[in-house]
C-alpha cells in the first residue's frame, strides 16, 4: 500500500520518512501490516459519457471492489476551498482536502489573511497544503514554517505548478513553471529536502496548446524529489476548454514509480470508474465537478466500492446544504458573506426557478439575506413543478 492510500485512509501514521515512501508496508493501530491493494485491470470494459461529452471507459460493477482502496481527493481550488466546503466534502465521503493555494511570498510577509487560509475545519484531521511560487528558497522556508506550525495535521505539502491563471502565469508562478522545468525541478529539491512530510506537484499536460510534456517533467519531478504528482489533462493553454487528455495520465503512471493522482472531467461514479480503469491511476481527483456539488464524494465513492449509487440531492437537500455552508462560514467570517454568492448559485444548478433567483442572489449579503432568497426559490420550484405536472396530464 502506498504512502497516499495510507494518508487518505489513516490506516497507518505519516512517518515523513523520504526513503520506502511508495510501497512501504506499516503498522497499524492494533500492530498488524497493512496490506497491498489489488492491481487494477486496465482492459476496457464498457462505456460511460464524459462531463465533456466523449465515451469513457468503464469497468463493470463486479470489478468496482477493486477500486475500493482507491483515495479520491477535493482539488486545490482558490476561492472555493473555504473551510466549510471542506467540512462537508468531508462528511460526504472525501478522502483527503486541500487548502486554496497559498502564496509562499504572502507567507513570508507573515501576511494573516494568507495565514488564515491554513485554519482547519472541524472534521479535518488533516489537511494537504498547497503552495505556490517560483522562488525555491523562500518556498522551502515557508514550508517548514507550515510543518512546524500544523505538525501532524499537516497531510503533505503539494506545489501548485498547473493553475492557468494569468494574474498568476505572469509572475512565473503556477503552470508558469513547466516552462522552467530546471527551476521547477530546484524548487522541489529545496522544498523536500526542508521538511519531513512527502512533497508533492500538481501540474498539466503541458503548458501551450498542443504541447504534451508532462511523462517527461513527471520524471523531473519524482528525480527532484516528489513523493506523488497530480496530473491534470489539459494544457494551460486550454484552461477548462475540451476534454481532459486521460491518455497522458495512463503514461505518467507508467513512466514513474510514485503514486499518480488523476485529474480531469470527472463529475461523478462512472466518471471516476472510467479514469481508474483507463489510466490505473492511485488516486482520483475532483475540483469543478464539487462545486455546489459535494455529493458528488459519495457518488464517486459507491461507484469505486461497486455498491448502489446514493439518491441523487433533492432540491430541499441542494438547498440546506447552501443555507449550511453559508452558516458555517457566518460563525468563522461574520455575516458579510459576499463571497457565498457563487456558491449558492453553484448548489441551486437545475432547480426550477434557479435562473430567475440569480438576479436576488447577486444582492445578498447576510445569511439572512440568502435564506429568504433560498426559502423563495423553494416555494417557486414546487409552483413550477406542479405546473409542468399537470400540463403533461392534459
Amino acid at each position: 500500500m502506498n504512502w497516499l492510500r495510507k494518508v487518505a485512509f489513516e490506516e497507518c501514521a505519516v512517518t515523513a520518512n523520504k526513503t520506502g515512501l511508495v510501497g512501504a508496508p506499516c503498522s497499524s493501530e492494533e500492530g498488524t501490516a497493512c496490506s497491498n491493494s489489488p492491481e487494477l485491470a486496465r482492459k476496457p470494459h464498457g462505456v460511460a459519457s464524459g462531463s465533456c461529452g466523449t465515451a469513457r471507459e468503464v469497468p463493470p460493477s463486479e470489478e468496482h471492489g477493486a477500486c475500493g482502496s482507491i483515495p479520491v481527493l477535493l482539488a486545490p481550488m482558490a476561492g472555493v476551498n473555504d473551510i466549510a466546503f471542506r467540512q462537508l466534502s468531508l462528511e460526504l465521503g472525501c478522502d483527503i482536502t486541500y487548502t486554496e493555494m497559498v502564496s509562499s511570498k504572502a507567507l513570508s510577509f507573515a501576511n494573516e489573511k494568507t495565514r488564515h487560509l491554513l485554519d482547519r475545519a472541524p472534521n479535518e484531521r488533516r489537511v494537504a497544503v498547497q503552495l505556490f511560487g517560483h522562488e525555491p528558497d523562500t518556498m522551502a522556508r515557508e514550508a517548514a514554517w507550515i510543518e512546524s506550525e500544523m505538525g501532524d495535521a499537516l497531510a503533505y505539502i503539494d506545489i501548485n505548478m498547473g493553475c492557468p491563471a494569468r494574474k498568476i502565469v505572469k509572475k512565473g508562478d503556477g503552470s508558469a513553471l513547466m516552462t522552467t522545468p530546471e527551476l521547477a525541478a530546484e524548487i522541489v529539491r529545496k522544498v523536500s529536502a526542508a521538511v519531513e512530510h512527502p512533497t508533492t506537484v500538481k501540474f498539466r499536460k503541458g503548458y501551450a496548446a498542443g504541447e504534451d510534456i508532462a511523462v517527461d517533467f513527471a520524471r523531473r519531478m519524482e528525480d527532484a524529489g516528489a513523493a506523488a504528482v497530480a496530473v491534470h489533462g489539459r494544457t494551460a493553454a486550454q484552461f477548462y476548454s475540451g476534454c481532459a487528455d486521460w491518455d497522458v495520465i495512463a503514461r505518467v503512471k507508467a513512466a514513474v514509480e510514485v503514486p499518480v493522482i488523476g485529474n480531469g472531467d470527472v463529475t461523478g461514479g462512472k466518471e471516476a470508474c472510467a479514469l481508474v480503469a483507463q489510466t490505473g491511476c492511485d488516486a482520483v481527483m475532483i475540483g469543478r465537478g464539487a462545486q455546489g456539488n459535494p455529493w458528488v464524494f459519495e457518488q464517486v465513492r459507491a461507484a469505486l466500492n461497486g455498491e448502489a449509487a446514493p439518491a441523487l440531492p433533492t432540491p430541499e437537500r441542494r438547498v440546506a446544504m447552501a443555507h449550511r455552508h453559508a452558516e458555517i462560514l457566518s460563525k468563522r467570517i461574520g455575516n458579510n458573506l459576499v463571497y457565498m454568492r457563487k456558491h449558492v448559485m453553484w448548489y441551486l444548478r437545475g432547480i426550477p426557478g434557479a435562473s430567475k433567483a440569480r438576479g436576488e442572489l447577486n444582492q445578498c449579503v447576510t445569511l439572512d439575506d440568502f435564506d429568504r432568497v433560498l426559502e423563495q426559490l423553494l416555494v417557486d420550484a414546487a409552483r413550477i413543478e406542479a405546473e409542468e405536472e399537470r400540463y403533461l396530464a392534459c
